[in-house]
């Protein structure tokens, strides 16, 4: 794009969902369609206003006239006073429309080459089976201790830069990324989602407990967990000084793998920051875990244990919580710590349902994550199809069963299609604490958002005649339109069956990051 282009001008359908009050509530997110013109600063990516008059061809000119804009792809001779500005136009025959982009709070960067190798086994199994055999493979080559990102294995490399650009195709305009132990690979993650323009939140996994790490895989000692992640958030400040899209991120891996000294180190470490940094990790995602987290600290709480060294705050991120108690779901209620809901994991490793609609009620903040590659997909759609798939079947379990009161209203439990694309994007958002700047088309907020091409509906004349030509213009992947359906109806069906081929372009903060050709 031309540095002197003062705006993109967005045209055409935007469709988001509307915001929901902070104290718990029994309201429920509602689609909004507008029809009009967005416009963003190429400075700094954000919404500077809208009109949603402005939809046809005449309103759209009276627009572009009363500001003194200019097309830059147009012939015409600007004078020199006007206003340069770039035009993106969805385009209605095709049904294309301006999505929020998808936030996923909860993925695994260097286990995507797993991603659909979780065999038959459970959580624990699994780490030692597949997860740490592949992540121990992200250590330099060189014997020198070093923080280069350079010296990353071009195997990791390729690894993440994929993970990135797949991601990216999907529509998901911000990871919260966990790494390895290895702080080379770690900063290469961030130096590549900060070249291709993914907004991140990336973490160099902390892991240093001898009784449940693998010893080709740990961290020596609690000082070198610390002394490690205050090199990658070194290099990060470094590399994104203003954390406009690339943050650091605490990250303890999960309570057995970390020593008391480690826990007490990064609580303090994330405090230690103005504001404090974020953290992620991992809570009650499969019931031997949460035993095993009774074992070693006998009386306390999964989350008890987070509280007792201050990581669980308002800037947690706590992935799966299948089976929290109820004590356990208002201490983080009471800390305003974040959930990161993974139903394609959670099904796949056979680990529970997580009780999202009561999450919800308790005035819990929810978003969703891919888990990958415990999650088979990269795509948050397909995390969202599942949250609403879990969620119908929860109702048939002994322990929802025994634990809902009389007076719950028959099948509550089960989310709606706007309910899970509300935690694909305004939910996510509030989880990494953006909730004012990213999920919807605002003004003032940062224009992380997708082109969702659902395709033309298939011309009904001459099909008994001819040759039977494969059609040019027609449905985009797996998503058939028949010229009957409402607004409200083609997002269920991009909902239920749409996949990256109908994600036409992305963009953060402005910046056009993905574009199917």
């Amino acid at each position: 794009m031309m540095s002197n282009v003062v705006y993109t001008v967005y045209r055409g359908t935007f469709i988001h969902l509307t915001r929901l009050p902070e104290s718990p509530s029994r309201s429920k997110p509602q689609l909004v369609r507008n029809s009009g013109t967005i416009w963003v600063s190429t400075e700094d990516g954000r919404i500077k206003g809208l009109d949603w008059s402005a939809g046809d061809e005449e309103s759209f000119g009276a627009l572009m006239a009363r500001n003194g804009w200019v097309d830059i792809n147009n012939t015409q001779k600007s004078g020199a006073g006007d206003v340069k500005v770039q035009v993106v136009t969805a385009d209605e025959a095709r049904n294309e429309f301006f999505f929020p982009g998808f936030i996923d709070t909860h993925i695994h960067a260097p286990q995507y080459p797993n991603a659909g190798l979780f065999g038959s086994t459970t959580l624990l199994d699994w780490l030692e089976a597949y997860t740490f055999p592949v992540e121990s493979g992200f250590g330099a080559t060189n014997t020198t201790p070093t923080n280069d990102p350079k010296d990353t294995p071009p195997s990791a490399l390729r690894i993440y830069d994929q993970v990135i650009a797949r991601t990216l195709s999907h529509g998901t305009t911000c990871a919260s990324y966990f790494a390895t132990v290895h702080v080379p690979a770690t900063n290469a993650l961030a130096a590549l989602s900060h070249k291709r323009g993914q907004r991140a939140f990336i973490g160099r996994v902390c892991m240093d407990n001898p009784s449940f790490c693998p010893e080709y895989y740990r961290d020596a000692t609690a000082e070198e967990s610390l002394t490690s992640t205050q090199s990658v958030i070194e290099y990060i400040h470094t590399l994104d000084p203003k954390g406009h899209l690339i943050k650091p991120i605490i990250t303890p891996r999960f309570v057995p793998t970390c020593t008391k000294p480690a826990l007490e180190s990064l609580g303090t470490l994330a405090a230690s920051y103005s504001p404090p940094l974020h953290i992620q990790t991992h809570i009650s995602e499969n019931l031997n875990e949460v035993a095993l987290v009774e074992e070693l600290f006998p009386g306390d709480t999964y989350a008890g244990v987070y509280d007792k060294y201050n990581l669980l705050t308002k800037r947690t991120i706590l992935a799966h919580a299948v089976h929290l108690s109820s004590s356990e779901r208002a201490l983080i209620r009471a800390r305003d710590a974040k959930i990161s809901h993974c139903p394609a994991s959670n099904s796949a490793l056979g680990s529970g349902i997580a009780p999202v609609r009561t999450f919800l009620d308790e005035g819990l903040t929810v978003g969703l994550g891919t888990d990958v590659s415990g999650g088979y997909s990269p795509s948050i759609l397909e995390a969202a199809r599942q949250a609403c798939l879990a969620s119908r079947l929860l109702g048939h379990t002994v322990s929802f069963s025994e634990e809902k009161s009389e007076n719950c209203e028959v099948g509550r439990e089960k989310l709606s299609v706007e309910e899970s694309l509300y935690l694909a994007t305004r939910g996510g958002a509030a989880v990494i604490d953006m909730a004012d700047e990213l999920g919807g088309f605002e003004e003032g907020m940062i224009f992380d958002a997708q082109l969702i091409q659902l395709g033309s509906v298939a011309p009904i004349g001459g099909l008994l005649e001819g040759t039977g030509d494969v059609l040019v213009d027609g449905p985009v992947g797996n998503v058939d339109l028949f010229g009957t359906e409402t607004w409200e109806e083609k997002i269920q069906k991009w909902f239920w069956s749409g996949d990256d081929r109908n994600v036409k372009a992305v963009w953060v903060a402005g910046r056009l990051v993905h574009h199917r050709a």
